[in-house]
C-alpha cells in the first residue's frame, strides 16, 4: 500500500480500519415455559417472609379465625401454616397450583374492585417452582380431608383422603433447592425468622378478629400469641409491649371531596414519651399490608422536629380508599400499591400528625422511680418543701447549676426527685413499697422485656427434661380419628392406632401452658361473682353426699371459713400471677384463659376453689406454683360432663318417674324402650350440648394444641395414658390373606 507520508491528509482512512468480522443478527426464540415459570416464581416469592405472607393473605381470604405458623431454619426447610378457613374444594385441588388460577377474578375489569388479598394466582404456584408443596384440607360438611403434593405447578398424584382439622394446611419444604445462589444467599445472611415474626405481629395487630401464633420448629413456646379480641390496643400491648401501648395516642383523618380526595384513616402513633431507635411503621390500606415511602418520609420530618434525634416513632394506620382509587397490580409481591391523589392524602395525615404531636408535647411526662429516702434525703426534702409551701405565691428558687450534675451516688443532688415534693416518709413506707411490687410483676407479664421467676424456670426444665421422645412424636405427628368411648379418643400415628386418655392429656397440657404463662393470662369474666364459702360448701357436701346431720354442717362451715380466709390472703398473688381475682368480699369473679377458644366446665368450679384451699402448699414458692398449676391444669382438664352421656345406657337416667310399679318391668327398661313423651327433653338437651361441646373441643382445641405446646412426660409411656391397639400394616396383610 503506497501512500505520500509527507502528506498525511491524502490518506485513505477507510484502508487503515480494519473490516470487522461479519455477523448475523442474534435468534429471538421463546424460552422454555420451565425457565419462564422459575423466573416468575423468583419475582414472587423473594425469600421466605414473602412465601409466609402469601399464604397468610389467603388463610384471611379463607374467612379463619385462627392461623398457626411453623418455620425451621427460617423458613429455608420448613414453612407450614394452618388455618380453620372454609378449605379448598376437592374438584379445585388438581389446578390449585396451576399459574394464573384464583377465585378472585375473572376478568381484568374485576381489579377496579379488588377487596381480596390475593388476586392473580400466582403465589401457590410460585411456590411449587421453587419448593416442595404439600396441601392437606377439608370443607364442611365433608367426613374426611385431602392431601396433595404439588410440583412445577402440577399436582404430582390424586388426593389422598386423610384426616384432617378444619381448615387448610399448606407446607412448603426445601424452599429454593433448585435455585443455589439464592439459597446460598439466605444462608449465610441473618435469620429469616424475625423476619417472619415482624410480619406475623404486623398481621396481628389489624386483624384482631384472628389469633395468630408463630413458633420455631422444635420450640416449645410460640413466639408470637395474639388472641381475638375488640380493642387493637389490647392487641399491640400484647404484641409489642406494655411500653408501647401506653405511649401510643388513637389518631383519626377522613376527607370526603371528591375534588380532592376521598378517604379515612384510623390508627395509633406514638406520643412524645415514647423513645426507640428505629422506626416502626405498620401501614395498611384497603386491609391490605403495604409500603409507602412518601408517607413515611413525612411521618418523619414531622417527628424529627418533635422528638429527640435519636428517638424513632411507632405508627399503626388503617387507610380506606373506594377500591376504584387504588392499583394494587403495581408490584409481584404486592408490597406496593399506587393511590389516587397520593400527595393530598399525605398532606393531610401530616397535618393531622403535626397537630396531634403539638399538643401531647405540652404535656410530656417523665417516670421517677420512687425509693425509700436516707435520713439525710428526707431532711433535704422537708426542708425543700417547706420552703416551697411558705413561698407558694412567689417565684420558685432556682437549682445551682452545679446541683443538678451528679458526681456522688449516694448524693441526692442532681436526682430527678430532689427538685420534686414528696408524700411523708410515713405514708411512703406502705404505698411505695407496693407501687414497686406491682410494677415489678406487672414487668414480668410481658415476656419480651423481663425473664420469669427462677423457681418457674426450674419447673419449666423439668418439664423439658421429663419429655418422652417417642410419645413427643406420637403427639406432634398423630391424626385424631374420633371418641372410642367417654375418656379415650382414637388416634392415628404411621401405620399404627392408639387409644389416648384425652383427661389424662389435657390436665398435662393445661398444667404445661399455666407453667408458660405465668403472670400473663388474659381473663374470664364470670357475670355474677360468686361467694366462696358457698363454692366451698357445695365441694363438701359433693364429696360426702350420703352424711347428714347439724354436727357434719357445723364443721364443713368451719373449714369453708378457714379455706376462704386463707384464699383472701393469697388473693393479690393469684391475680398477679394466676389472673384469679377475688375481691376484698371473697367472691370469686375472674379466672384466666388457659388456652384460647375453650372454657372450662364451669360446675367444677367448686372443686377447683377447695383444691385452692386444700391442695396447695403456700410455704413454698416453687411447689406453691406446682400445687397452683396442677389445681388449675385439673379444673380446665376436659373431663366427662357431670351429666350423664345421652348415647347408649345414659338415656335411662333422662326418663321421667314411671307411673307403674317397678315389678311391672319399667325400672329395667332399656334405652331402645324409652318413650319419647318419658324423656326429660330440657335436661336432655343440656346433656346433649354438653356432650357435643366437649367432642368438638377435643377435636378442634385439645389435639391442635397437644401438637403445638404439649410435652408429654415418661409418666405417661407407661401409667395407661397411650395404649397401642392396633397395627394397619398388619391388619392389610390379615385382609390381604383373605
Amino acid at each position: 500500500m503506497d501512500f505520500d507520508i509527507e502528506n498525511p491528509d491524502q490518506m485513505d482512512v477507510e484502508e487503515l480500519v480494519p473490516n470487522p468480522i461479519h455477523r448475523e443478527p442474534p435468534r429471538i426464540h421463546r424460552l422454555d415455559e420451565a425457565v419462564v415459570n422459575r423466573i416468575a416464581a423468583g419475582e414472587v416469592i423473594q425469600r421466605p417472609v414473602s412465601a409466609v405472607k402469601e399464604l397468610l393473605e389467603n388463610s384471611i381470604d379463607a374467612d379463619s379465625s385462627s392461623i398457626s405458623v411453623l418455620v425451621k431454619d427460617g423458613g429455608l426447610k420448613l414453612i407450614q401454616v394452618s388455618d380453620d378457613g372454609h378449605g379448598i374444594r376437592y374438584e379445585d385441588l388438581s389446578i390449585l397450583c396451576e399459574r394464573h388460577t384464583t377465585s378472585k377474578l375473572s376478568k381484568f375489569e374485576d381489579l377496579l374492585s379488588i377487596k381480596s388479598m390475593g388476586f392473580r394466582g400466582e403465589a401457590l404456584a410460585s411456590m411449587t417452582y421453587v419448593g416442595h408443596v404439600t396441601v392437606t384440607t377439608i370443607t364442611k360438611g365433608q367426613l374426611h380431608g385431602y392431601r396433595a403434593t404439588y410440583k412445577d405447578g402440577v399436582m404430582e398424584h390424586e388426593p389422598k383422603a386423610c384426616a384432617a382439622v378444619k381448615g387448610t394446611q399448606i407446607m412448603i419444604e426445601n424452599l429454593f433447592y433448585n435455585m443455589s445462589a439464592r439459597r446460598k444467599t439466605l444462608q449465610n445472611s441473618a435469620d429469616d425468622y424475625p423476619k417472619i415474626v415482624d410480619l406475623i405481629c404486623r398481621f396481628a395487630i389489624h386483624h384482631i378478629s384472628v389469633n395468630f401464633s408463630c413458633r420455631k420448629h422444635g420450640a416449645a413456646r410460640a413466639d408470637v400469641h395474639s388472641v381475638a379480641t375488640t380493642s387493637r390496643l389490647d392487641t399491640i400491648r400484647s404484641v409489642y409491649g406494655v411500653s408501647v401501648a401506653q405511649n401510643l395516642m388513637e389518631i383519626e383523618v377522613s376527607e370526603d371531596d371528591p375534588s380532592s380526595s376521598i378517604f379515612e384513616m384510623d390508627g395509633f402513633i406514638s406520643n412524645s414519651n415514647y423513645i426507640a431507635k428505629k422506626i416502626t411503621m405498620v401501614l395498611f390500606i384497603n386491609d391490605r399490608l403495604v409500603e409507602c415511602g412518601a408517607l413515611k418520609r413525612a411521618i418523619e420530618i414531622v417527628y424529627a422536629a418533635t422528638l429527640p434525634k435519636a428517638s424513632k416513632p411507632f405508627i399503626y394506620m388503617s387507610i380506606k380508599l373506594p377500591p376504584e382509587h387504588i392499583d394494587v397490580n403495581v408490584h409481584p409481591t404486592k408490597r406496593e400499591v399506587s393511590l389516587l391523589n397520593q400527595e393530598v392524602i399525605v398532606e393531610k395525615i401530616q397535618s393531622a400528625i403535626e397537630s396531634k404531636l403539638r399538643n401531647s408535647n405540652e404535656s410530656r411526662t417523665f417516670q421517677e422511680q420512687r425509693v425509700d429516702p436516707s435520713p439525710s434525703v428526707s431532711i433535704s426534702m422537708s426542708k425543700g418543701s417547706s420552703s416551697h409551701s411558705s413561698s407558694s405565691g412567689s417565684k420558685s428558687q432556682k437549682v445551682p447549676v452545679q446541683k443538678m450534675v451528679r458526681t456522688d451516688s449516694q448524693d441526692p443532688a442532681g436526682r430527678l426527685h430532689g427538685y420534686l415534693q414528696v408524700k411523708p416518709s410515713s405514708q411512703l413506707q406502705g404505698s411505695s413499697r407496693l407501687a414497686s411490687i406491682r410494677s415489678a410483676i406487672r414487668q414480668r407479664r410481658n415476656p419480651r422485656e423481663t425473664a420469669d421467676l427462677t423457681s418457674i424456670q426450674e419447673l419449666i426444665r423439668e418439664i423439658d427434661s421429663s419429655c418422652h421422645s417417642e410419645l413427643l412424636d406420637i403427639v406432634r405427628n398423630c391424626s385424631y380419628i374420633g371418641m372410642a368411648d367417654d375418656v379415650f379418643a382414637l388416634l392415628q400415628h404411621n401405620t399404627h392406632l392408639y387409644l389416648a386418655n384425652v383427661v389424662n392429656l389435657s390436665k398435662e397440657l393445661m398444667y404445661q401452658q399455666v407453667l408458660r404463662r405465668f403472670a400473663h393470662f388474659s381473663a374470664i369474666q364470670l357475670s355474677d361473682p360468686a361467694p366462696l364459702p358457698e363454692l366451698i360448701m357445695l365441694a363438701l357436701k359433693e364429696e360426702e353426699l350420703n352424711t347428714e346431720g347439724d354436727e357434719n354442717n357445723d364443721l364443713k362451715e368451719k373449714i369453708a371459713e378457714m379455706n376462704t380466709e386463707m384464699i383472701k390472703q393469697k388473693a393479690e398473688m393469684l391475680e398477679e400471677y394466676f389472673g384469679i381475682h377475688i375481691d376484698p368480699n371473697g367472691n370469686l369473679s375472674r379466672l384466666p384463659i388457659v388456652l384460647d377458644q375453650y372454657t372450662p366446665d364451669m360446675d367444677r368450679v367448686p372443686e377447683f376453689v377447695l383444691c385452692l384451699g386444700n391442695d396447695v402448699n403456700w410455704d413454698d414458692e416453687k411447689i406453691c406454683f406446682q400445687t397452683i398449676a396442677a389445681a388449675i391444669g385439673n379444673f380446665y382438664a376436659l373431663h366427662p360432663p357431670l351429666l350423664p352421656n345421652p348415647s347408649g345406657d345414659g338415656m335411662q337416667f333422662y326418663q321421667r318417674v314411671p307411673s307403674r310399679t317397678p315389678e311391672e318391668g319399667d325400672a329395667s327398661k332399656s334405652a331402645d324402650d324409652v318413650n319419647k313423651d318419658e324423656v326429660e327433653h330440657e335436661l336432655l338437651l343440656e346433656a346433649e350440648n354438653a356432650w357435643a361441646q366437649r367432642e368438638w373441643s377435643i377435636q378442634h382445641v385439645l389435639f391442635p394444641s397437644m401438637r403445638l405446646f404439649l410435652k408429654p412426660p415418661t409418666s405417661m409411656a407407661a401409667n395407661g395414658t397411650f395404649v397401642k391397639v392396633a397395627s394397619l400394616e398388619k391388619l392389610y396383610k390379615i385382609f390381604e390373606r383373605c
